[in-house]
């Protein structure tokens, strides 16, 4: 499809088409893009042709990119300082065996139940020790949790979780070189002066119609993950790290965080959330049903028996633990991207991909839709998030005005 308009078009009706089924089926419309994807990309695909979609064209691979590492940076803003340093030996634990436990478990089902190499067995580790940050903010957004202690204490081990993932992967597959230490050098100086430079810079120049405060977040979201990319890590984790360091600045400038979100759950995610589903085959899925069920099941099996008991320790209520437990089952950013990573660098062959992304989208999908039809902790919502919850949509804020709109 060479009309960059038309396919524009097709892209932002499909995420209109799974907004409209996220509204009728009471679901995250984070999810219900990821399954319009997938099927879009096959239904096009046997009515077109295999590319119609443009699914790896420059430009929605440009803002998929965008959209991934503009929502990791507000995952990681509405982290609370004063939440995260009380909570920290919690998101610690939890962190912790959310990561080490699928790692070892997902591994160990790649290469002794289905007879991979070892390569692609440790990959297979990787990708599906994730937790999905981009999952778990949104539906967090949405329920009004973001707002709570108990919210942000979940994102706040979703970051641990996801810090040993990107670590693992940078240890185990990424070479070690000179540009590994440049850009330690250089993340170490800009993290360092960003708190600094940021609220003073923002209170000078800021407020004008200009959005200047946009830019400012662009240009270092932007200039980070060219660094990032250049050494061979991934441009999402300093996102996340600088979300979480102008935590205190952006993070409680309910103005900028409103514009921030409608620019990002507007138009950059459904073009990260499509496009991820896209890249799910169906025929290599059907060809070999087993490879997806074990690896969905080795993940479901090992974060639930690694992290259930992790949370329980902190004496959540029954319905808070399990809740608490299956949103850290979710997977998605990080996951999709080390597969990525697999397939771009022939660890991984495209089937193994296939069904690897299928596993990391499904535990997107199955773990949340459990969690929010029967162990929602609706106590523990703010009242507009339990007002929202009866309207036909699955339940979206507005908390101080910030909420998405």
């Amino acid at each position: 499809m060479e009309n960059t308009w038309f396919l524009a078009a097709v892209w932002i009706g499909l995420a209109l088409v799974a907004t409209l089924l996220a509204i009728w089926c009471k679901i995250s419309t984070a999810l219900s893009e990821i399954v319009v994807g997938t099927v879009a990309q096959l239904v096009i695909g046997v009515i077109v042709g295999p590319n119609a979609l443009g699914s790896s064209t420059a430009w929605v691979t440009f803002l998929a990119g965008t959209g991934a590492i503009v929502l990791t940076f507000l995952a990681g803003a509405e982290l609370d300082p004063d939440v995260f340093r009380l909570k920290w030996r919690e998101a610690l634990v939890v962190g912790l065996a959310g990561f080490v436990a699928p790692f070892l478990g997902a591994a160990a089902a790649a290469r002794y139940v289905l007879g991979w190499d070892v390569g692609p067995s440790w990959l297979a580790g990787v990708a599906l020790s994730t937790t999905s940050v981009a999952v778990v903010y949104a539906v967090m957004l949405e329920l009004g949790f973001n707002v709570t202690e108990y919210g942000k204490a979940i994102l706040a081990a979703c970051f641990v979780n996801d810090l040993g993932t990107v670590l693992a992967l940078g240890l185990i597959f990424s070479p070690f070189t000179v540009r590994t230490l440049a850009f330690v050098a250089i993340s170490g100086g800009v993290f360092a002066v960003l708190p600094v430079v940021t609220p003073r810079f923002f209170r000078r120049y800021g407020g004008r119609v200009s959005e200047l405060e946009t830019k400012f977040i662009l240009l270092a979201l932007f200039g980070m993950g060219g660094v990032a990319l250049w050494a061979g890590s991934e441009p999402v984790l300093p996102a996340y790290v600088i979300g979480m360091l102008l935590a205190g600045t952006v993070g409680k400038d309910h103005l900028l965080i409103r514009r921030l979100r409608t620019l990002t759950f507007g138009l950059l995610t459904p073009f990260y959330f499509i496009r991820a589903g896209s890249f799910v085959s169906m025929p290599a899925l059907a060809a070999a049903p087993m490879v997806f069920t074990v690896l969905f099941f080795a993940k479901m099996i090992s974060k639930m028996v690694g992290v259930f008991p992790a949370v329980k320790r902190f004496r959540y209520a029954p319905r808070e633990t399990m809740y608490y437990t299956l949103m850290m089952s979710t997977g998605l950013t990080f996951g999709t991207i080390s597969a990525l990573f697999g397939l771009s660098h022939g660890i991984i062959t495209p089937a193994q991909y296939s069904h690897l992304v299928a596993a990391v989208i499904g535990s997107a999908v199955i773990p949340t839709l459990i969690a929010n039809a029967f162990f929602l902790p609706v106590h523990l919502q703010p009242a507009a998030g339990r007002e929202a919850a009866g309207r036909a949509e699955s339940p979206r804020v507005v908390p101080e005005g910030t909420g998405r709109v």
